[in-house]
C-alpha cells in the first residue's frame, strides 16, 4: 500500500464521486478508478459499493477512511518535520552564555529566536568563557556566547559585538559623578577582579589597562560573577572595570563611569566546534548575527 493510493481513496471516499475526486486530484478518472481497484485487490476487500447512480462506502471502507486520514496526517507531519529540520527550524540546541549576556544579548536574541523558529528548543546554561570551551570539548554544549575568546584550533569564532569597559565605583565615591575618567584616576583604589583562572582575557585586559595607566592595581578581592563583583563594589571593598552592559543588573549603590581609553573594550563572540556545522546550529548563529546587528 502506498501513500498515493491512500490519498486517492480518501478523495473518492470524501467526494463519493469518481469524477469529482479525479478533478480534485488533477488527474483523469480512468487511472483513478484503476488505482482504487488495485487497492481493493491488495487488501482483498471491497471499499466502495458502486452503482450506476452513486458510490457508497462499505464497512471496510469507512474503517479504512479513518485510518487513512490519520496515516496521511502523520506522513504530512513527518515531511514537515524533516523539512524544518533541514532548514534548522526544529530540534534543539544546547546554548551556553556568559553572565553578562543575560543583560542585553539574551533578552534580544531569545524572543527573535522563538518568533522565527518556535519549534526549535534552546537549552540554556550559564558558563564562563573557559567553562564553555571545556564544555564544547566534552560535547556538553553546542554553541556558546563567550567574552574575549582567544583563537584556538578547532573552534569557530563568530564576532557579535564589541562593548566598552566602564569603571564601577560606589555611588558615594568622589569619582562617581565624573562624566568620564582615565584608568589612571583609579590608581589609588583597591580593585575587585575576576579570577584569572576562570576569566583570563578580561582579567588580563584590566591589568594591561592599569599598567598602561601607570600603576599596578591593588587587588582587594576576586569574584567570578558580575553580580557578586557589583555587590562588593557597593560594599566599598573596591572598584571594578566591567563591560558596559553589566549596568543592566541595576545594582543599587553602584555608579558606572565611562573610561577614556580607546582600548578599554571587550568583545563578545559565538563559539562552536569546527566539526559541528548542522542546520540547527547554523540557523541560530545566523539569526543571532542578524538580530544583534539590527
Amino acid at each position: 500500500m502506498e501513500l498515493r493510493q491512500l490519498r486517492y481513496f480518501v478523495a473518492v471516499a470524501e467526494e463519493l464521486h469518481f469524477g469529482r475526486a479525479a478533478r480534485r486530484l488533477h488527474m483523469a478518472q480512468p487511472p483513478l478508478s484503476q488505482a482504487i481497484k488495485q487497492l481493493e485487490s491488495e487488501l482483498d476487500a471491497t471499499l466502495l459499493a458502486r452503482t450506476s447512480r452513486r458510490v457508497e462506502l462499505t464497512d471496510a471502507g469507512r474503517l479504512l477512511l479513518d485510518e487513512a486520514r490519520r496515516t496521511l496526517a502523520q506522513a504530512d507531519r513527518a515531511a514537515t518535520t524533516a523539512r524544518l529540520a533541514a532548514q534548522g527550524a526544529t530540534g534543539w540546541l544546547r546554548l551556553a552564555f556568559v553572565a553578562s549576556a543575560a543583560c542585553d544579548i539574551l533578552p534580544t536574541l531569545l524572543p527573535a529566536q522563538r518568533a522565527a523558529a518556535p519549534d526549535l528548543a534552546l537549552q540554556l546554561r550559564e558558563l564562563t568563557t573557559q567553562g564553555q570551551l571545556a564544555a564544547l570539548e566534552r560535547d556538553e554544549v553546542d554553541l556558546g556566547i563567550a567574552r574575549d575568546v582567544e583563537p584556538r584550533e578547532g573552534i569557530v569564532l563568530t564576532p557579535l559585538r564589541e562593548e566598552p569597559l566602564v569603571a564601577a565605583v560606589p555611588e558615594g565615591h568622589a569619582l562617581a559623578a565624573a562624566a568620564s575618567l582615565a584608568v589612571g584616576d583609579l590608581a589609588e583604589e583597591p580593585f575587585v577582579l575576576p579570577p584569572r583562572l576562570a576569566v583570563p582575557r578580561l582579567h588580563d585586559a584590566v591589568l594591561t589597562l592599569c599598567r598602561e595607566g601607570g600603576f599596578s592595581p591593588r587587588v582587594a578581592q576576586e569574584a567570578l560573577q558580575f553580580p557578586t563583583i557589583l555587590s562588593l563594589v557597593t560594599a566599598g571593598v573596591g572598584v571594578a572595570i566591567v563591560p558596559a552592559p553589566v549596568a543592566a543588573f541595576r545594582r543599587e549603590g553602584v555608579a558606572y563611569v565611562p573610561l577614556t581609553e580607546e582600548r578599554a573594550r571587550s568583545s563578545v563572540a559565538l563559539i562552536h566546534r569546527a566539526d559541528q556545522e548542522g542546520a540547527v546550529l547554523r540557523s541560530v548563529v545566523d539569526r543571532a548575527v542578524a538580530t544583534l546587528a539590527a
